[in-house]
């Protein structure tokens, strides 16, 4: 790993340049060979929504199109979205279970986890977790992918 911030940043920035040219998949049809920890980048229609990074590749994608609140978070937040119950609630009522409870909340759960294994994904391999993070933070930013949250919790 280089020694200090700045040769850091020209390597997530050289790396940002071959993420966006990147071969791009869907979701739903991930290549068999796929390198285990990197950063990844979600979109439809040439439009940037989401990047992430993970150890597993392929499993965190996948993870995206599951049937759980804990593991499809992207779905679970486009379903937030998508019904207006934006606000987290750390009480019984409105908690995530029970949104998912919800009929109406749970249709929009599920048309989000269809929504994306259906879209397109680029990534590439970065095993060093400081890079990853970067690497996550400077390409959210320069795409300003909308559905990126960095709050606390």
């Amino acid at each position: 790993m280089a020694d200090n911030f700045d040769e850091v940043m020209v390597e997530v920035k050289r790396r940002y340049e071959l993420l966006l040219n990147a071969q791009v998949y869907k979701v739903e049809n991930l290549p068999r060979q796929m390198s285990k920890a990197g950063i990844y980048l979600l979109s439809e229609q040439g439009r940037m929504l989401y990047v992430g990074r993970t150890n597993n590749l392929r499993k965190r994608l996948q993870y995206h199109t599951r049937n759980s609140h804990n593991q499809a978070t992207l779905a679970f937040l486009l379903a937030r979205r998508d019904t207006g119950k934006t606000k987290a609630s750390y009480q019984k009522v409105g908690s995530r279970l029970d949104l998912l409870n919800d009929p109406c909340f749970r249709k929009a759960f599920d048309a989000a986890r269809s929504r994306i294994r259906r879209m397109d994904v680029q990534f590439m391999e970065e095993d060093n977790p400081i890079k990853q993070a970067l690497l996550e933070l400077y390409v959210a930013i320069e795409l300003k992918a909308e559905y990126n949250e960095f709050d606390t919790h």
